[in-house]
């Protein structure tokens, strides 16, 4: 009888601070581990009480990301998604909101036969399975484990508990990897050890001593700091690496790779290393955006970027990296502009700024506010021939503009925003209207996979070069049939439906170079090697524009 193979699970753990990147450090392993030869998977634990992360402010929590069955997750499973080429869902996430919901429902159902049920071991009993059960169903060579936050937090406990747990079990197949910060004091002028120093000792209070530090600093750590960091930690130097800031974040499974990682990670489980195959990778994601000189101007217009003197790019990470990867298809790099809508409202830009760009970007958001902003650039884009994508929203209120502006309805809106307009393009689902009505707010909006049949001989269809497609869908308004036929008689064509429910899915406009808005969100399913074909269309009608 052939041996059972045994999964291998990977915990990664920050150190000092968050915001460090253990979701790129979590897809740069699994990725080095995946050429060569070995299946990955990969689920992200999330501290909050929340049960998902639907319900988070982007501007706070960054995007979020919804997998194929619908579930909204933290921006780190689209990273796997991305560096692992995979297709990831609802055994992928976990949120400790999510792990104690369930732990309590448990219990009212009796199926802990009446025993105490206490925060230590059911709490971390039941993470573990979850990570187990995911172990089982992908049936994947390793498990990597992502824990949010950083080590000594309060909320981090639980989760650093289990990890414990599991490895006291299964000893030979788990190993820990902390991800901690080395700062470069700007006076002093020297990088220092300390906070991770302290931190691995707040680790190893907790029962666990990590197998490997990756170093994040702003330069390379020296051999002085890697034999500080060996002797304080009690890690071997060759398992101290170092993560310096790149250009790139694909860069950080190469830098990972010359300093041998995954090797040594093999070397701990007793596996053999097969070779390595990186080279696709390289060509495609280093290579090119590193020796390309021609760019294509993007304009990325939304609601969502300041919080206060900052930019918060990560509120829209997928679309930005979906469009560097149709960039780098085209053997271009983008030039990306990110535009507040409601600078336009205020009078702070003038709309005729957008002529500079070679395409324009409206992705989704909620509410009303720079609304109104974002409508000014979609005519502006239409009348003036701009390669256009809108994207979930931005299909909806290109809709509204058209239906304002050329169909001359002048309070055409849509219901989110203008319950009484007498012309709402753009409508609750009845369904929809029962969930508001009933305060069912997480996790009820139309989320995950759902078909869509296309047009022949559209631009979409010729770009996607097939007729039935699968799409990710995160809303709660649709299109109103009502008026299709009206915005159909004056050029904008509904080239892609749903048809169980015949739902509006693209709208594209004619005699124009490149003007589609999508309800459903293209970017969760582009991929670093193989761009999304409605992205590689648009920016290509950008470089040709």
């Amino acid at each position: 009888m052939a041996k059972k193979k045994k999964t291998k699970f990977i915990f990664v753990m920050g150190g000092v601070l968050s915001g460090l990147g253990k979701g790129i450090a979590t897809s740069s392993i699994g990725k080095l581990l995946q050429s060569r030869g070995f299946t990955v998977s990969a689920i992200k634990i999330d501290p909050y009480i929340n049960v998902d992360a639907g319900t988070m402010n982007p501007t706070e929590h960054g995007e979020v990301f919804v997998t194929k069955d619908g579930l909204e997750t933290d921006q780190d499973v689209g990273n796997y998604e991305r560096f692992l080429d995979a297709e990831l869902d609802a055994d992928n996430y976990m949120t400790q909101g999510l792990v104690w919901q369930t732990v309590i429902m448990r219990e009212r159902n009796l199926e802990y036969g009446g025993k105490c049920v206490e925060p230590v071991p059911h709490i971390p009993d039941e993470v573990n399975r979850r990570i187990k059960k995911l172990a089982s169903k992908s049936k994947a060579d390793f498990v990597m484990i992502e824990i949010g936050g950083t080590v000594g937090e309060y909320q981090n406990f639980i989760f650093l508990e289990a990890a414990r747990m599991m490895k006291l079990k299964m000893t030979n197949q788990v190993l820990f990897v902390m991800v901690s910060y080395l700062p470069i004091p700007a006076k002093v002028g020297e990088m220092k050890t300390k906070p991770t120093q302290t931190a691995v000792k707040t680790l190893n209070s907790a029962g666990i001593q990590p197998d490997f530090i990756l170093a994040r600093a702003e330069r390379t750590l020296d051999n002085k700091r890697k034999e500080k960091i060996s002797l304080f930690c009690n890690v071997a130097m060759e398992d101290v690496i170092s993560s310096p800031d790149v250009d790139s974040i694909y860069q950080v499974p190469l830098v990972y790779r010359d300093q041998n990682l995954d090797k040594r990670i093999l070397q701990k489980f007793g596996m053999e290393a097969n070779n390595r195959d990186m080279r696709e990778w390289q060509k495609k994601l280093i290579d090119i955006p590193k020796h390309t000189r021609k760019k294509v101007k993007i304009a990325l217009i939304g609601k969502y970027f300041s919080t206060g003197s900052f930019t918060l790019s990560d509120s829209y990470i997928s679309v930005i990296e979906s469009l560097k990867y149709a960039a780098w298809h085209w053997l271009v790099n983008v030039d990306f502009t990110w535009i507040d809508s409601e600078d336009f409202e205020k009078g702070k830009n003038d709309i005729s700024i957008l002529q500079e760009y070679d395409g324009i970007v409206v992705p989704g958001g909620f509410g009303g506010r720079g609304v109104e902003g974002i409508i000014q650039a979609i005519k502006f884009a239409r009348e003036k021939k701009i390669p256009y994508f809108g994207l979930c929203y931005g299909m909806q209120l290109a809709c509204i503009e058209f239906a304002r502006n050329v169909l001359h309805l002048k309070d055409a809106h849509t219901t989110e925003i203008n319950q009484a307009t007498t012309n709402p393009i753009i409508d609750l689902m009845i369904e929809q209207k029962q969930n508001l009505k009933n305060s069912r707010y997480g996790g009820s909006m139309r989320l995950g996979d759902y078909k869509c049949k296309l047009v022949p001989k559209t631009i979409t269809q010729q770009a996607y070069k097939q007729t039935v497609i699968n799409e990710r869908h995160r809303h709660r308004y649709e299109f109103n049939n009502k008026y299709r036929a009206k915005i159909e008689r004056k050029g904008l064509m509904v080239t892609g439906v749903n048809t169980q429910r015949d739902l509006v899915e693209i709208v594209e406009l004619k005699n124009h170079p490149f003007f589609i808005g999508t309800q459903f969100h293209p970017e969760f399913k582009s991929r670093p090697l193989r761009p999304h074909p409605l992205f590689s269309a648009f920016v290509k009608a950008g470089i040709d524009k």
